[in-house]
């Protein structure tokens, strides 16, 4: 497995990969917050275009899943994780996971649905704390650019040097 920075040709295989493996969301997160498409290619674009840079696990010629990481200053986020269906429980997440760690020095954050249990688990196991509440809610509000609802109804999670 070979992980690269994403180009702009990977950008159909990408927002396929998305809307594969958010259908485990479909009847999880709320109603109102389900689209489908769940990431259509100009959301892709919108989130480019305000600094995620997304990163590709690749085995030969085919993609196996992105992780996007965005600098907000003091602290790093990791946006929109996600692996193919076929290509989940093999370990891509966490190399994917790993290596954006490696690209940044600061505090990293992850947001995701607070339903989302297999998500929160995933992080869990790859040494990311749930942070409570009121700490999660000002973070969102601080470092993410998400609608009301969505705060509501997701939860943050930090890494050791957040910590620590």
């Amino acid at each position: 497995m070979v992980i690269r920075q994403a180009t702009d040709a990977d950008r159909p295989e990408l927002v396929g990969i998305i809307n594969a493996a958010a259908q485990a969301y479909r009847d999880v997160i709320p109603a109102d917050r389900w689209h489908d498409p769940y990431m259509p290619e100009h959301e892709l674009l919108s989130e480019v275009a305000s600094g995620v840079v997304f990163w590709v696990a690749e085995e030969g010629t085919r993609l196996l899943g992105l992780m996007g990481i965005q600098d907000k200053g003091a602290v790093t986020l990791v946006r929109h994780a996600y692996v193919a269906p076929a290509a989940q429980r093999k370990g891509v997440g966490a190399a994917l996971l790993r290596h954006l760690e490696s690209l940044t020095a600061k505090p990293v954050l992850i947001g995701t649905w607070a339903d989302a249990a297999w998500a929160i688990d995933f992080y869990r196991r790859n040494g990311y704390s749930q942070l409570p509440r009121a700490d999660a809610e000002r973070l969102l509000r601080t470092y993410w650019s998400i609608p009301e609802r969505q705060i509501d109804t997701s939860v943050v999670l930090a890494d050791r040097r957040w910590r620590g």
